[in-house]
């Protein structure tokens, strides 16, 4: 064996040689059960009139089994990378660059996810069809109104992109304590967002499946609300590492992806609020 190869071998370059994990299967099982399932809960009769009152007896529960795979695999495969991260020290300064590439082409796919949901809102709200009687919001729907919960939750959410900002501004100084801290304050903002967030849907004056207006704002509004859970779960391992020490000043990038996503999910927000919430109510 050449020179080369050896110490190719040994791991004496700054490349991550990633070993065999089951987490990418198991995650694409996951995902499409869990999109399964959320088909199923939409359309109960697709696969015909026999299994449909099964379906519609369940309702919801149809996202269980994936949501439950999905959990799993980011459980398991978070736990991997932050060993390779800490204790394998795999997460040199070249690897840091490729993991922000990802992350970042990973926040521009979930921007084109959202301008699925928005293209769909423009699309009833700006060409209102006949069968609504050619207005927005259709005639009959009452709307929530923008200046109640919507903006206290857009309060919360800027100031917990605020609070996540201070913690990265610690990190960097080395101030971890402070930084832990912040990083609380922020995981507390996104679990109130989300109470907040249910309490609207517990009283909203229409269902998902009354109409264009309903269907365009649960699913805008409830993928949003779905990103949220996911950053708030992201952040708090976040805070379970920064107290645990696995941060340095110069090494932290699983704390920079979750602040990334963070002010992804804090933008994306906005755009709901101004334009589905305030526009979509006074058009």
């Amino acid at each position: 064996m050449s020179d080369h190869a050896q110490d190719h071998g040994k791991g004496n370059h700054p490349y991550h040689m990633v070993e065999p994990s089951p987490w990418p299967i198991v995650g694409s099982i996951g995902g499409f059960t869990l999109a399964l399932g959320l088909v199923i809960y939409m359309h109960p009769t697709m696969f015909g009139p026999g299994p449909q009152p099964f379906f519609e007896t369940i309702g919801l529960w149809t996202i269980a089994p994936g949501l439950i795979i999905a959990m799993i695999t980011m459980m398991g495969w978070w736990r991997d990378v932050i060993d390779e991260a800490t204790v394998q020290k795999m997460h040199t300064g070249v690897v840091q660059i490729s993991l922000r590439y990802g992350m970042m082409l990973f926040i521009i796919s979930e921007v084109m996810f959202f301008a699925a949901w928005f293209w769909a809102f423009f699309d009833a709200s700006l060409f209102p069809k006949e069968a609504i009687g050619s207005i927005w919001p259709p005639e009959g729907v009452e709307v929530f109104n923008p200046f109640d919960l919507p903006l206290l939750n857009t309060l919360i959410l800027l100031t917990s992109g605020f609070t996540i900002t201070w913690a990265h501004h610690d990190i960097r100084a080395g101030k971890m304590k402070h930084a832990a801290k912040m990083i609380g304050f922020t995981v507390l903002l996104g679990f109130i967002f989300s109470l907040l967030q249910a309490f609207e849907y517990s009283h909203a004056p229409f269902g998902f499946g009354d109409g264009i207006y309903s269907s365009t704002f649960y699913m805008a509004t409830g993928f949003h609300g779905a990103h949220v859970i996911i950053g708030t779960i992201f952040l708090a391992v976040c805070w379970w590492r920064t107290v645990k020490g696995h941060f340095t000043a110069d090494h932290h990038f699983g704390f920079e992806a979750a602040a990334w996503y963070w002010h992804f999910v804090d933008v994306v927000w906005l755009f709901l609020f101004c334009f589905v919430y305030v526009w979509g109510t006074f058009a």
